[in-house]
């Protein structure tokens, strides 16, 4: 009994929860998280969400069992090492998928719902179709990310601005390209054909110009939307110890470096450390990322909270 509850958290992937953290990324951004009925409604999506997600891992892991076996890490994931049952991992799946809905339609809202269902067709669509189709398969990964933003801006009840839509489709697709870049280094060594054959279509150059063009749209994107949605006012007290240059200042782009070097750093993560398959895994093991977007979340907040 232990070692099958041991084996299911393994399948739902805890850490890959950290993703659905951009369900908070609209009510934080726009300063109105910490309203009592935003907040209670971003948590009741952030579990729909992770239920859902929870269904999709389990999804994932059943289509890609064959090839799993066949991989040099993947193979003791633990319905492709059969220390999850099939027919459980169906009953789990369905399960987490019906939660997750039931908590979206019912304590979230319509709307969010049908966010979720859209979610739910979407990595159905990548399990047994997308992810076989070249740019396409990074492509329904970076529409995850967004359906998590707009389904956070739904929760809310708050508006998205379009930089920041477009600075999440730079930023995801960066995240979906750098993990193709890493799992096409990780298995130069092995038979990449009994794995995941869309790796034989991606030469390692077009991974490059895709990972390098993502940086740059994710970072223009941020600095214009920083620019744009900077809050201008501040109390009385604090204006007159500045001097007139700084009176009303674009106070979001001092977040700009940060957001910079976090790429610059997820970029050195690719192509010098060689990692970069699993984001999740990078952010939580690489301190000087961590301690970036810790610090870059910190100022958000002060920014958008205490001037």
């Amino acid at each position: 009994m232990i070692n099958t509850l041991y084996q299911i958290i393994r399948t739902i992937r805890p850490r890959q929860w950290l993703k659905n953290l951009a369900i908070f990324a609209a009510p934080i951004l726009q300063g109105v998280v910490l309203k009592h009925d935003v907040l209670i409604s971003c948590v009741l999506a952030f579990i729909a969400f992770t239920l859902l997600a929870c269904g999709t891992y389990i999804l994932n892991d059943l289509v890609d069992a064959p090839k799993d076996r066949k991989h040099p890490v993947k193979s003791n994931r633990p319905i492709a090492s059969g220390k999850l049952s099939i027919n459980l991992a169906l009953i789990l799946m369905a399960a987490f998928y019906f939660l997750g809905t039931l908590i979206s339609f019912s304590f979230v809202g319509s709307y969010f719902g049908i966010l979720g269902i859209s979610y739910i067709l979407l990595q159905l669509s990548y399990s047994f179709y997308l992810r076989n189709i070249i740019i396409m398969d990074a492509m329904a990964v970076s529409a995850g990310f967004i359906l998590r933003v707009f389904a956070g801006g739904v929760a809310s009840d708050t508006s998205i601005s379009s930089w920041l839509v477009l600075t999440t489709i730079g930023l995801s697709l960066l995240l979906a390209f750098g993990k193709r870049r890493s799992e096409k280094t990780l298995l130069s060594e092995y038979e990449e054909s009994e794995t995941r054959t869309t790796l034989l279509h991606y030469p390692e150059a077009l991974l490059d110009s895709m990972i390098s063009m993502s940086a740059s749209f994710c970072m223009i994107a941020y600095s214009v939307y920083a620019f744009q949605t900077s809050p201008v006012l501040m109390g009385p007290e604090i204006s007159r110890l500045l001097p007139s240059i700084l009176k009303s200042p674009k106070w979001m782009m001092i977040t700009i470096p940060l957001v910079l070097y976090g790429v610059a750093r997820y970029l050195y993560i690719i192509y010098e450390k060689k990692e970069g398959e699993s984001p999740e895994r990078v952010l939580l093991s690489d301190s000087p990322l961590l301690l970036t977007v810790l610090i870059w979340g910190v100022t958000v907040f002060i920014i958008r909270y205490s001037l």
